[in-house]
């Protein structure tokens, strides 16, 4: 009975690992990208005064989102209910917010978050099971 009321072990596939870090190198990519290439620039923050394109609204949005660390706020909270209750979509939203957040200006946040999420994975393995006998098995 005592077995069955333990904490499930948070373990991805393999495959859902690969996955997982193909969306946190995009995150940290696109958020680069954004940093250094749309929201630093002086010359693309004028052009997008009155712009309405795809990479001004990315701007803008990105703007309103780190400034009151949004990201790292998101990224904090989906690590702590990572934390408790494991799966792999509350992994993947805290990837990619602290993603976002340790590029966009909410380095703090979203580095406890990114420590959370090791701490998440960081669970004691599974005791091996007994045979009949009461011996471990080989």
């Amino acid at each position: 009975m005592l077995a069955t009321m333990s904490r499930p072990l948070f373990l991805p596939s393999l495959r859902q690992t690969a996955c997982l870090a193909a969306l946190g190198l995009a995150a940290i990519l696109y958020a680069y990208y954004l940093r250094y290439h749309v929201i630093e620039q002086p010359a693309v923050g004028l052009a997008c005064e009155n712009a309405a394109t795809w990479l001004c609204s990315s701007r803008r949005t990105a703007i309103m989102l780190f400034t009151p660390s949004v990201f790292g706020i998101v990224a904090l909270a989906a690590a702590l209910l990572n934390l408790l209750r494991p799966s792999v979509l509350l992994c993947a939203v805290a990837l990619i917010a602290a993603g976002f957040g340790l590029v966009l200006y909410n380095a703090a946040l979203a580095a406890l978050a990114i420590a959370l999420l090791i701490l998440s994975l960081a669970r004691p393995a599974p005791e091996p099971e007994l045979t009949p006998a009461g011996t471990a098995p080989r």
